[in-house]
């Protein structure tokens, strides 16, 4: 079987037990979070709105290529003991690891731009401050966050967060008439309508996430094991499997609920939505005063979450190009969260269509995709870096492929860009 070879032969459904499977639960939820932001919601919105049920299989395609990813970086993060940027910094020479890392880092700052406007914006929504001063406050509360907790503090904050947001949008689905029929048929056929493009590449980029793959590896790493016990290692193997499949899977119900959502209420009676405030006004008569609070709210705690591991995603990677793992005590861990927040607040102080903003951050993200997934091709498929871990032949084709693939799909939208 395909499955089979794609991941270690350790994987047995039946040997994982359930109470001890919670006490790895955590990496992959955190990693969860970075796409069910409010960038994903701005892609997903008009992903319904403009297209209705048509770019659901975006959302599938994306998450199957997302669980391959990320199992293969926690992989390196497992096996080596290094996050991506760490192993980069090490086993590639420095004019290299640095432009990759700094590429990186704007990866983070653009996710940053999207989760601290979606979070403004729901604080203008729900208090009607203006737009600079809830992306400031959100800045320094993701900031706060982040220098008052561990990893297993943060893990349960998070947890928390994604199980409301799941929550919400699952009201959400109770309270809107969907057309399941519709729905089955756009989440397995593949199609990209006229002028979709755009949006099927912030869709891309909202899911599979470049500051995700190096956040994974930080946070599996950090729970740190013996690394000369192969037993512990095929063990932690296995566990992190089923975390990032089952976090993973969690993603793509949400993401698939906000399309499904969008496509009922707006795309069935035609109408284009432009920004989220309008999103939020025009569930309030589609769907009554209850939803829109939810939607208020739920955007209110994706923000939150997503914010906070954007500033870590950015401290993993400016901390590593020091050959460091992520310390928010330390000077360079600080130095990569403060840059991301603070150019993130800096950009969105230009940003004069927030919507557009966080749809476009999305395809900034698919645009710098393509340079960390062949970074960790090379990385888990090298021998001297993973030593009897390194990538089978057989996954280091499916990888490649899936390079290859986000490498085409950034080809044409560059070609649809310049002839448009």
């Amino acid at each position: 079987m395909l499955w089979s070879k794609i991941f270690p032969k350790t994987i047995h459904l039946p040997d994982v037990k359930a109470r001890e499977f919670l006490r790895y639960l955590g990496p992959g939820i955190l990693v969860t979070v970075g796409f069910i932001d409010p960038g994903n919601w701005a892609a997903n919105i008009a992903a319904g709105a403009d297209y209705g049920y048509a770019l659901l299989w975006m959302v599938t395609l994306s998450t199957i290529m997302l669980i391959v990813l990320q199992h293969n970086v926690a992989h390196l993060g497992i096996a080596t003991g290094y996050c991506l940027s760490e192993a980069a910094a090490i086993f590639l020479p420095n004019w290299l690891s640095r432009g990759i890392l700094l590429s990186a880092v704007g990866a983070a700052i653009a996710t940053a731009v999207a989760e601290i406007l979606g979070m403004a914006i729901a604080v203008r929504i729900l208090t009607g401050l203006p737009l600079m001063l809830g992306a400031i406050l959100a800045a320094i509360m993701s900031s706060t966050l982040l220098l008052t907790n561990s990893y297993n503090r943060l893990e349960k904050w998070i947890v928390g967060f994604v199980s409301l947001i799941g929550f919400s949008f699952l009201l959400e689905l109770y309270l809107t008439n969907i057309d399941w029929l519709q729905a089955a048929k756009g989440w397995v056929t593949p199609q990209i309508p006229a002028g979709a493009l755009p949006i099927v590449m912030s869709v891309l980029g909202a899911v599979v996430m470049p500051h995700n793959l190096f956040l994974h590896s930080e946070v599996i790493q950090s729970r740190q094991w013996n690394l000369e016990d192969d037993s512990l290692i095929r063990r932690q193997l296995k566990y992190e499997f089923f975390d990032t499949l089952f976090s993973m899977l969690i993603g793509w119900a949400i993401n698939s609920a906000m399309i499904l959502v969008a496509a009922a209420t707006f795309f069935q009676v035609g109408v284009h939505v432009g920004t989220l405030e309008q999103a939020e006004e025009m569930l309030r008569p589609l769907l009554g005063g209850t939803a829109s609070a939810i939607f208020a709210l739920a955007l209110l705690f994706s923000g939150f979450s997503s914010t906070s591991t954007a500033g870590m995603a950015g401290g993993s990677i400016f901390a590593g190009m020091f050959r460091e793992p992520y310390n928010i005590r330390d000077v360079h861990t600080r130095w990569g969260v403060a840059i991301t927040y603070l150019f993130a607040v800096l950009i969105i102080y230009f940003i004069s269509d927030p919507f557009a903003g966080l749809v476009i951050s999305q395809i900034v993200l698919s645009v710098q995709l393509p340079i960390t997934i062949f970074l960790q091709i090379y990385l888990t498929s090298s021998s001297r870096v993973m030593g009897k871990y390194a990538n089978k032949p057989h996954l280091k084709l499916i990888l490649s492929v899936i390079g290859l693939l986000v490498s085409l799909l950034n080809i044409l939208l560059l070609i649809d860009l310049l002839s448009s």
